[in-house]
């Protein structure tokens, strides 16, 4: 079986790096799934909830923005602005969070655009945040 060679790497830390099987990532042309043999591309990466498969595993990882360039001989690199694996996001905070960032959005919605354009990204941070956290709970009651 043919795998990928996945790297996710934040300005911090390698989150994540070894062989996969899939993954499903947020661009900005919309959500993809790059399996193995996938055609080479250069994209944006958006907030929201990346997965990666490995067999019949899944594991769901919250990114912000950044760029993914998936190269000749299934080598794919994620260069993300932040990553954040489920099992490191706490719900309860994560939602404090994303109630914060609605809030700063309402605040900052009529003033200059370089404000709003800021909270929108720090909204869209804390949603995807939450939903990954979300995801990891429901899975772990299974």
């Amino acid at each position: 079986m043919h795998t990928i060679h996945f790297e996710l790497t934040t300005p911090e830390r390698v989150v994540l790096r070894r062989e996969i099987s899939g993954v499903t990532i947020p661009t900005s042309e919309g959500e993809i799934t790059v399996l193995p043999d996938h055609i080479p591309l250069v994209t944006n990466l958006r907030p929201g909830m990346l997965t990666v498969y490995d067999g019949s595993h899944e594991e769901y990882i919250a990114v912000s923005g950044g760029f993914i360039e998936l190269q000749p001989g299934n080598k794919l690199i994620v260069l993300a602005d932040t990553a954040e694996r489920a099992e490191e996001l706490d719900l309860q905070k994560v939602e404090e969070a994303r109630a914060r960032a609605e809030q700063l959005l309402t605040e900052k919605r009529h003033a200059n655009d370089v404000a709003s354009a800021g909270a929108f990204a720090t909204l869209e941070r804390e949603l995807a945040r939450t939903k990954v956290a979300r995801k990891h709970r429901e899975r772990r009651r299974v």
